[in-house]
């Protein structure tokens, strides 16, 4: 059930970058051919002003068709996207961007009007309430991932054969776990519950090792004080402004390191994740309760508009790219050029995600 309705996010993820292209193409009275949630067969389609709204069989996405978006379409036609002012053709590409990161805003806005996890220090408005130890991360292949541990689970009391910690902070749980580094360690947790609506205790067996960190053993988890941050409307969309602009950035500078290290070569394909793993993700991020599963949705909604901004012909910012250029040399690329490249960016995107899917679906049956 978590994963299906995971998959719905990610449909509506999809219908909000599509109804971004769509809305600014309809201010500017280009004409829409088809706009669609689902891909074909169609089981549904309905003409209304000009555009087809249809809703296909294969409900993994969407898309809409705008005359003239394709090389040479319509030229001349008033209501072609290829006939309009440069400027006019930028706003409709980059509107799909615009969207997500706006839709991730609000959704994130929304998270902080009903309580959204938030560390006890953090940068905004408000103050954090009911602060708990929490997992804030895992690292791959560590003894905390072997025995079971994920982040959101609430720390709430770590055993050993000779003492035990339960009470304290993030600081003085890691001081316990570093003192005692050679003893294997029983770690209750609270674990977020979303069909029962509160948690549910676990307990896990883990023992410390070498190279987790450097210089000494460890369990391989990162340890937070979290609590529940919960705001009025006005603050609440400040704070979500302020959420918002910080996953970006660091989405951003995380998927230009990968780039980087792609290119020469060095890229390490289990640091990310493709649709397998996103998947697995976000089912249990929504399994974790609404507050994870709200900040999961904006974390992909602000990946999907960086992807989608990158210059690579075939994405929106491969075009947006073009039409710079075109703008810069005051003449139109070739179409045969255009089309050439487009498809030079599909086989690269399709090359990457079949190289980022095997490596998820290595980690799974690894």
């Amino acid at each position: 059930m978590s994963l299906a309705i995971f998959l719905i996010i990610l449909v509506v993820l999809i219908w909000v970058h599509e109804l971004g292209h769509f809305s600014v193409a309809k201010l500017f009275k280009v004409r829409v051919e088809e706009f669609s949630i689902g891909f074909p067969p169609r089981i549904f389609r309905v003409r209304r002003g000009g555009t087809q709204y249809s809703l296909g069989l294969l409900l993994v996405g969407g898309y809409v068709k705008i005359f003239g978006e394709d090389p040479g379409e319509g030229r001349g036609d008033s209501r072609s996207l290829n006939s309009r002012s440069r400027w006019v053709q930028a706003a409709v590409l980059a509107a799909g961007v615009a969207f997500n990161l706006v839709f991730a805003w609000l959704l994130l806005s929304a998270g902080y009007m009903t309580g959204l996890p938030t560390p006890k220090e953090h940068a905004g408005f408000g103050e954090v309430s009911d602060v708990r130890t929490t997992v804030a991360g895992v690292l791959p292949d560590s003894p905390a991932e072997r025995a079971g541990l994920l982040p959101g689970d609430v720390v709430s009391a770590i055993k050993t054969g000779s003492t035990e910690f339960s009470k304290g902070n993030a600081e003085s749980a890691r001081a316990f776990i570093a003192a005692h580094a050679d003893e294997s360690m029983i770690v209750a947790v609270l674990r977020p519950s979303a069909t029962e609506g509160g948690f549910e205790q676990k307990t896990f067996l883990a023992k410390p090792e070498e190279g987790m960190i450097e210089g000494r053993k460890a369990l391989g988890v990162e340890l937070g004080d979290y609590g529940i941050l919960r705001l009025p409307p006005h603050l609440a969309f400040a704070q979500g402004a302020i959420l918002a602009e910080r996953i970006t950035v660091e989405s951003a500078r995380g998927l230009g390191r990968f780039l980087g290290e792609l290119l020469r070569g060095t890229a390490d394909f289990s640091a990310v994740a493709g649709p397998v793993g996103i998947a697995g993700a976000g089912a249990q991020a929504v399994q974790s309760g609404f507050g994870t599963a709200i900040i999961i949705t904006a974390l992909i909604s602000i990946n999907l508009a960086i992807i989608n901004v990158l210059p690579i012909p075939g994405l929106d910012g491969g075009r947006l790219l073009i039409l710079a250029i075109e703008g810069a040399v005051r003449r139109s690329i070739p179409e045969r050029l255009v089309t050439a490249l487009t498809l030079f960016g599909f086989v690269l995107l399709i090359a990457l995600m079949v190289a980022v899917t095997a490596s998820d679906i290595a980690r799974l049956i690894g």
